[in-house]
């Protein structure tokens, strides 16, 4: 179902009220003009509000599949997180990203039995960008509706998730690999893919339990699959093309609030050429310095997992970009080295504008690695997510990858 243009603004507003606490909900909304002046978020008004009543992920859990890949309505907030980097035929680079979120109105304790059809606990946006490096062009969208009337959800069994016809569908097993289709179309941009896991997942953390502040309770639950083999049609406008790759899945749910020191995160994920993939975070704090519960994982080719901490890894950025809608500056170019491991990678953006204009500013793109492994050529592609930039406080909640 799509709305009328002149509805979107007012998708917009209730959104805002919705996430702030007003408890009101609308049918559904459309990406909003690529402008300064067009509404916006910071990240603490994102999740602000209150969170009593939800469950949170405080202690280590027993991981049950195909279970946790549907919703998990106990918590406040969750999402699958779909980015990847394709090539088609002729060698023509794309990188994309395709996005669920769902956030909870009510804590459990408080929800109520609706009778009408349009009653709803849950609301659901979603995010589809595309990066065109040839060109370059960058492309973004955004949806927002009520998990009521067929509009959004998610199941397990069978696996979906869905906002409109933007959709994740999965030929779900009894264990925790699942083979998937995407599909996103809007305006003159449409992405059908299909994805099968070359690894198993991963557990990130403490078993699946990742860590973002000091409290009991400000940690998520997170799982990836990091290297998933991509296949599928892309089309832009007229052109259409056979394309294929790497993508990953990032699959996280809590009920976390970060502390009113932190600023936003540099979340890296990168799919290397000897087999292995590694993801790091760190989370800024106002002060400039990074969190010391920053994290990460390095996957070895063979699929096991090594939990990395902040002492384990350095990133260093080494050129910024400033974006021509409101001036944030942002970094764009980066060394990451792990010296226990020898590593030492040159990360650096396909495009350099890859700024998601949503309600939400932040940016998230398709980047390239280059660099050594004990003294040996390493290689690789991936994505790189920057929040809270251009934003004084980012206050204590977040609505993001982390949580």
């Amino acid at each position: 179902m799509k709305l009328p243009p002149f509805l979107r603004i007012a998708g917009i507003l209730l959104l805002v009220a919705v996430l702030v606490g007003a408890g009101q909900w609308y049918l559904a909304g459309r990406a909003f003009d690529d402008t300064a002046a067009a509404p916006r978020l910071s990240l603490s008004q994102a999740l602000g509000g209150e969170l009593a009543g939800f469950a949170r992920a405080d202690r280590p859990r027993e991981f049950r599949f195909p279970d946790d890949h549907g919703p998990h309505p106990a918590y406040r907030t969750e999402w699958w997180y779909y980015t990847g980097n394709l090539k088609s035929a002729a060698g023509r680079h794309f990188g994309f990203q395709l996005t669920f979120f769902r956030t909870a109105l009510k804590a459990p304790t408080d929800r109520v039995e609706r009778t009408s059809a349009w009653g709803t606990q849950d609301v659901y946006m979603a995010h589809f960008a595309l990066s065109d490096v040839a060109t370059p062009r960058f492309y973004t969208f955004q949806r927002l509706s009520r998990a009521a009337l067929g509009l959004a959800g998610a199941s397990a069994v069978p696996f979906r998730v869905w906002l409109e016809d933007w959709s994740v569908t999965g030929e779900t097993a009894a264990g925790p690999s699942v083979s998937m289709q995407l599909s996103a179309e809007e305006q003159d941009v449409a992405l059908r893919l299909r994805l099968r896991p070359e690894k198993p997942l991963v557990l990130h953390g403490h078993n699946g339990l990742s860590q973002k502040g000091a409290a009991a309770g400000q940690a998520s639950y997170y799982y990836s699959f990091t290297r998933l083999r991509s296949a599928g049609v892309l089309r832009l406008g007229d052109e259409e093309f056979q394309v294929q790759g790497l993508s990953w899945l990032d699959r996280e749910w809590s009920t976390s609030v970060l502390g009113e020191a932190l600023q936003g995160w540099d979340w890296f994920a990168l799919q290397l050429t000897n087999g292995q993939e590694l993801m790091v975070y760190q989370v800024r704090q106002h002060s400039g310095r990074i969190h010391p519960l920053s994290s990460g994982t390095l996957v070895a080719a063979d699929g096991t997992p090594q939990t990395l901490t902040s002492a384990d890894f350095q990133i260093e950025a080494l050129q910024t970009w400033r974006s021509p809608t409101d001036g944030t500056v942002y970094p764009a170019k980066w060394r990451l080295r792990i010296p226990g491991e020898a590593i030492d990678l040159t990360i650096t953006p396909y495009m350099a504008d890859q700024e998601m204009h949503t309600l939400i500013r932040y940016w998230e793109g398709a980047v390239r690695a280059q660099g050594t492994i004990q003294g040996r050529p390493l290689a690789g592609d991936g994505y790189v997510e920057l929040t809270g930039y251009g934003e004084k406080k980012a206050g204590s909640a977040v609505f993001g990858r982390l949580s």
